[in-house]
């Protein structure tokens, strides 16, 4: 097999030169196309359900959530084992999928799933897919640097503001968001006011939801002009909410301002985040979105980000804190020159040891054709050019010379033979022919 290849490739020389410089130059493209990142995506192929129950106790969450979302999702197809883990007012269920299953597919599968779930689970709990992204997707993290304002209103801008900017960048699967107060309206209840007025818990959350509430009626013209109807009914500040009238005793409303304080407080958290030790900070994380170029989509958020900056209140700024950017950068630069230094080093030493241009340039040329065919290998099989994969190529340097090298020696062999043959013959008076 191997004998006919050679004698079809040294008969068909301008068709293996023509073969081989098509083959470099669709190299070149993979190489231009081929997605880059620092380091190799080894995660596997999951989709997570989040489920939030806040105040409850792990077992209550594991007993009333965690559990009846393991029973339902399992028997879900290709899926290999289904993990699950409760905490404090939040439950997490983690669904392995076989590794050649697209991720997308995947996710509609568990989708359909939980909306099979029907009264499975308690009044208001929703459960919710985690973004598309992998274990290694965060890829930037940032701060917004404000001095002087307050953590709670820099959290609002982030969340209502830099957030859905920068979500919305090609590649992006999600802003997380750290740090600071979420704001929130706190009604702190007087239980000996309560029982004095003859009240429940429940009696004052229902009132306060049915008093958050708009209501839209219909249009009417009166003199050729037309009206709509509508109440607004949105609670925006504290006095209205201590305003909300709970019953009404001997004509005398009881509201809120009776029976509690009303204050605005933030969100009760599990932790803080702290930068260098220099107090509090707010901000966000850049997830990458499966299978997504990691050094094209940092550069984009980037460049979100000094858009976003033109509309921050004044003495706001970005900072970034993590970038992987950097890494790949410096990652590929580091084996970009390796690769050169090789390709160089192992072409002059062919060349001082064979000492035969003909024969070193035929070994010096395998190296770049054989490099530009490995990207297409890489992007054929969807693997990201990251130190790992650079690394390998740069090591086969080595085989690849040491086979060039090889054959050389073993066709000079072949020839020293055949010429020693054939001097004999022309000693011994025949003829010879090579």
């Amino acid at each position: 097999m191997i004998e006919k290849l050679i004698s079809f490739s040294l008969r068909n020389r301008l068709l293996i030169l023509l073969i081989s410089g098509v083959l470099f130059a669709w190299g070149v493209y993979s190489v231009k196309t081929s997605t880059i990142d620092a380091i190799p995506d080894l995660s596997e192929n999951q989709v997570i359900v989040f489920t939030e129950w806040m105040g409850r106790s792990p077992q209550i969450i594991e007993d009333q959530v965690t559990y009846p979302l393991v029973t339902n999702l399992q028997g879900l197809p290709k899926v290999q084992y289904v993990r699950a883990s409760s905490m404090f007012g939040m439950s997490f269920i983690y669904i392995i999928f076989e590794e050649d299953v697209d991720v997308y597919w995947a996710r509609s599968r568990v989708l359909e799933r939980l909306n099979t779930l029907g009264s499975a689970l308690p009044e208001g709990v929703t459960p919710n897919l985690g973004p598309d992204g992998t274990g290694v997707g965060h890829v930037l993290w940032y701060t917004l640097e404000a001095p002087g304002m307050d953590l709670g209103e820099q959290r609002a801008v982030q969340d209502w503001y830099v957030k859905f900017a920068l979500q919305n960048v090609q590649g992006v699967s999600e802003i997380a968001s750290f740090g600071g107060f979420q704001k929130q309206y706190e009604i702190t209840i007087d239980p000996n006011k309560l029982i004095y007025y003859k009240l429940t818990i429940p009696q004052v959350m229902a009132s306060v939801n049915a008093n958050n509430n708009e209501a839209g009626g219909r249009k009417f013209e009166m003199n050729d002009v037309g009206y709509i109807i509508k109440t607004t009914g949105y609670l925006n500040s504290l006095e209205q909410v201590e305003n909300i009238a709970l019953r009404t005793q001997n004509s005398i409303p009881v509201r809120i301002r009776d029976i509690a304080a009303v204050q605005m407080t933030g969100e009760s958290r599990l932790g803080i985040f702290d930068y260098n030790g220099e107090g509090e900070k707010v901000g966000g994380i850049a997830v990458l979105r499966y299978g997504e170029n990691a050094d094209e989509v940092i550069d984009r958020v980037k460049l979100k980000m000094e858009e976003v900056s033109r509309g921050l209140p004044e003495g706001m700024k970005f900072n970034i804190i993590y970038d992987r950017g950097e890494l790949i950068e410096e990652s590929v630069s580091s084996i970009k020159t390796t690769l050169i230094e090789e390709m160089i080093v192992v072409s002059l030493i062919v060349i001082i040891f064979l000492f035969h241009w003909r024969s070193a340039v035929s070994i010096i040329i395998q190296i770049p054709i054989t490099i530009a065919a490995s990207f297409i290998l890489l992007n054929a099989l969807d693997i990201s050019s990251n130190i790992m994969s650079l690394t390998g190529i740069a090591l086969a340097i080595g085989v690849i010379v040491d086979n060039g090298i090889i054959m050389a020696e073993n066709a000079y062999k072949h020839l020293a033979i055949r010429q020693s043959e054939l001097n004999e013959e022309l000693k011994a008076g025949g003829t010879g022919n090579v």
